[in-house]
């Protein structure tokens, strides 16, 4: 009854067009996850809470009332509480299109104020400084951190066109950077400031401002700090101490001196986990501030290095995936969170070793608090949100060098020459 077809007619019949939109690799997005990301987040987590219940007990034991299991490990418990919750929220942080943010971006920013403002009157007083609420046990200046890279990412690209014009891009910027800067100033948490007011010029540097403005920026920063050291008691106590510490260790800051000693009693391979001895004879703060140099004595040097490894690996694939991001925010947002991480992780080590003042803030994923460790999830959650919405790029750059130099570039083709184009996206 009806006609024979042959494959000859098939085929002109039902082959897709070549301009198929299914099929056309530049409007396709490769909904998946960037699982070297993902393990190196999971690693650092796990090890965290291993770190965390050697570096506390003691604490934990000394500070608690009633000998209860509850009491006894209260710092890791608290800490794996914050894990839980973290874990819950974050898959929407990473479903939700970063686009949808921008609607909500100014109401959050807000909140955000609100908080910075009620630490001034009802923040408990620690050490001279008002920075938790409900106890001290969250601190509103990490969530800062975290909203600002947000907002300034949504801001610059929202002004892309304008930012080489100092009266719409610059100064707009710094009055936005300074509100945020001034609440967590009254506190004071200078290394927050210090930390904010970084990552919006490397943000603003990113989207493509001119040289010129960010070097007004840059000495901008260079003058805040100046001033925090030559007004403030602690700037000058830290920086003299840090000085004193290049000269002659045995001069430096005393949390510096115990933190040199457990790498000294730490070795190559360290004395075991939960065998060290200085988180129990003194060391102020082992379970935060203090940690990596726990890490160095009960881990030693290939334990450190190790977790250099698993930070430089964040470092790798945030920037991986800023690169190959669909449009500008994503750009921003991949690449102002994965230096935010960093960035906060390697000063932390560094001022443990005296390599810089000593700075107060947290190795993050791994230091016990949980503002920090919510924020530091919500971050690699945001990263997975650019992955996942990324196109794939069939001429990523092979080196990380490459990927930093290509992160300023407005279109999608190559600026760096290479004797060799990579087939696969990284």
């Amino acid at each position: 009854m009806f006609p024979k077809m042959g494959n000859e007619f098939v085929n002109k019949t039902y082959r897709r067009s070549p301009v198929d939109p299914v099929k056309t690799p530049s409007k396709r997005v490769y909904l998946r996850l960037d699982l070297p990301l993902i393990l190196a987040a999971v690693i650092l987590l796990l090890f965290g809470l291993l770190m965390v219940y050697s570096a506390s007990a003691d604490i934990s034991f000394y500070i608690s009332k009633d000998r209860s299991i509850l009491s006894i490990y209260s710092i890791f418990i608290r800490q794996l509480l914050a894990l839980m919750i973290a874990l819950v929220a974050a898959p929407f942080v990473v479903l939700i299109d970063y686009h949808a943010w921008k609607k909500f971006i100014i109401p959050i920013i807000g909140v955000v104020i609100l908080l910075l403002v009620a630490v001034l009157f009802f923040g408990e007083n620690r050490y001279g400084s008002r920075r938790g609420l409900l106890g001290g046990s969250y601190q509103p200046s990490e969530l800062a951190k975290l909203v600002t890279v947000i907002y300034v990412a949504v801001w610059l690209d929202s002004r892309k066109e304008s930012l080489k014009d100092i009266r719409l891009g610059l100064i707009p910027l710094v009055m936005i950077l300074a509100l945020l800067s001034g609440f967590i100033l009254l506190q004071p948490d200078y290394s927050a400031v210090l930390t904010i007011i970084t990552i919006g010029a490397i943000l603003f540097f990113l989207a493509g401002a001119d040289w010129k403005e960010i070097l007004i920026l840059i000495l901008g920063v260079l003058v805040l700090g100046v001033g925090i050291v030559l007004t403030t008691q602690t700037g000058r106590t830290r920086v003299f101490g840090w000085f004193q510490g290049i000269s002659d260790p045995t001069l430096a800051p005393y949390q510096v001196q115990r933190s040199l000693e457990a790498f000294y009693n730490g070795g190559i391979f360290g004395v075991g986990l939960g065998n060290g001895v200085t988180k129990g004879t003194g060391l102020p703060t082992p379970q935060s501030d203090s940690i990596y140099a726990i890490i160095g004595e009960e881990l030693g040097l290939f334990g450190t290095i190790i977790l250099i490894g698993l930070y430089l690996t964040i470092l790798w694939r945030g920037l991986a995936i800023s690169q190959r991001a669909p449009d500008q925010l994503g750009k921003l947002l991949a690449a102002g969170m994965t230096l935010w991480i960093v960035m906060e992780a390697f000063v932390n080590m560094a001022q443990i070793v005296n390599l810089m003042p000593f700075t107060g803030n947290a190795l993050p994923f791994i230091s016990a608090g949980g503002s920090n460790l919510v924020v530091s999830i919500f971050a690699i959650a945001t990263i997975l949100n650019v992955a996942i919405r990324s196109e794939e790029n069939k001429d990523s750059k092979n080196d990380l060098f490459a990927e930093i130099v290509d992160l300023r570039r407005r279109d999608r083709r190559r600026r760096v020459s290479s004797s060799r184009r990579s087939a696969n996206s990284l």
